[in-house]
């Protein structure tokens, strides 16, 4: 009894589904599993031919394959298990793995089928080969994608290397222009400059206001013009490769009063450079030619863009860690907008106006500072002026 007892509680209790049918194919019992599964009551069911669970064209043939067991003995299920798939009472057909056995009991052939449903495992299987055809397509879409980017590379490698060679050919064009340009240019410059001061020489006892004028404007156009061809000669050698620096321990002192003679010279009336040098050390290695250049270059802009009666501030300083050079001005300043373009070659502030000038000379600036491994800042307001820093590091 308490056998009959546990067997009954395992089958009552099993997960997958339980039904026993005679030899004549009619349900004798079904567990709670295999009715849930089939949506049906043990009443409903119990003593009706199992073929009601079943699909057609299933339903049709199964007493067939029950018959011809009988016959032959051979099985087709029994002992082997299959995949088969089930009616429910709501007309909904699901599929299950099924394996039967068959006992001898008391007499008779009593055939039990094991009911494991396969719905979660079809159902990700079905996910599955959508994933797989989906990823199926993206690789094959991805393929041609890289099929296209490839055969597009092939044309821009064959594009670049002809424009590389024209570029090439452009460059040495280029560099011979500006060569011949700065030659041919500078001789008659050169003339116009010395015509200019000999006319105001020639022409100073006349006292004549007009002719100081206008002796004025050549002058300042023939500087122009100058340092025009002189910014475009130094960014064609830096294009090119041809500014080396070159080291050695110099006077910083004595090179800043020179520049601060010539550029004076070139000031607006009233308007003043005060240099000033702080601490004893005067001495500094590094190449005077390019930092005269940037230091002319920034004191030019400073006088351009300030007005008459005003300061430029200049000022360096030598410490055992570095040299610092400052050039402050009140001028106009530059637009927070336009600060970030600043050292960018041919870039002019919107707000310079007519004011000539080339857009060359801090990108010139930049490039020579780095090449003596050292760096260029600034700050500035409009309206209120900009102060530039140059520093290097003393190793």
């Amino acid at each position: 009894m308490e056998n009959a007892a546990l067997l009954k509680a395992i089958i009552e209790n099993a997960i997958d589904g339980i039904i026993t049918i005679d030899d004549r194919g009619k349900i004798e019992s079904i567990n709670p599993a295999a009715c849930k599964l089939f949506q049906r009551l043990p009443e409903e069911i119990i003593g009706a031919n199992v073929a009601v669970l079943m699909p057609p064209p299933d339903r049709d043939l199964h007493d067939e394959y029950i018959s011809r067991y009988r016959q032959t003995g051979v099985p087709h299920i029994i002992g082997i298990g299959r995949e088969v798939k089930g009616l429910r009472k709501d007309g909904t057909i699901f599929p299950f793995r099924l394996g039967v056995s068959e006992v001898q009991y008391s007499g008779r052939k009593i055939y039990t089928g094991f009911i494991h449903d396969l719905t979660r495992e079809k159902e990700a299987e079905e996910t599955l080969k959508e994933y797989a055809a989906h990823l199926e397509e993206l690789v094959e879409h991805r393929t041609q994608s890289l099929k296209k980017s490839v055969y597009d590379l092939q044309l821009a490698k064959e594009e670049v290397s002809m424009s590389l060679e024209k570029e090439k050919e452009l460059g040495q064009l280029k560099s011979r222009f500006v060569s011949m340009a700065s030659h041919e240019f500078r001789t008659p410059l050169s003339a116009v400059q010395l015509s200019a001061s000999l006319i105001d020489k020639y022409a100073a006892p006349f006292d004549n206001v007009n002719i100081t004028k206008h002796v004025s404007k050549i002058k300042n156009a023939v500087i122009n013009l100058t340092t025009i061809l002189n910014d475009f000669l130094s960014l064609e050698k830096l294009e090119a490769g041809k500014v080396e620096p070159t080291f050695h321990n110099f006077d910083l002192v004595k090179l800043s009063e020179e520049i601060t003679e010539e550029m004076q010279m070139m000031a607006k009336q009233n308007q003043s450079i005060i240099y000033q040098h702080t601490g004893t050390a005067g001495v500094i290695n590094l190449d005077p030619n390019l930092l005269k250049n940037c230091v002319i270059n920034l004191i030019g802009n400073a006088i351009k863009y300030s007005g008459e009666n005003t300061f430029i501030e200049f000022n360096s300083e030598i410490t055992p860690s570095g040299c610092v050079i400052t050039i402050k001005d009140n001028g106009i300043g530059i637009p927070e907008a336009d600060q970030k373009h600043l050292f960018e070659a041919f870039f002019r502030a919107h707000n310079t106006g007519n004011i000539p000038g080339t857009g060359l000379g801090l990108n010139i600036v930049a490039r020579y500072v780095n090449l003596m491994k050292g760096k260029v800042d600034f700050k500035s307001d409009v309206n209120q002026g900009t102060l530039f820093t140059i520093s290097f590091p003393i190793a």
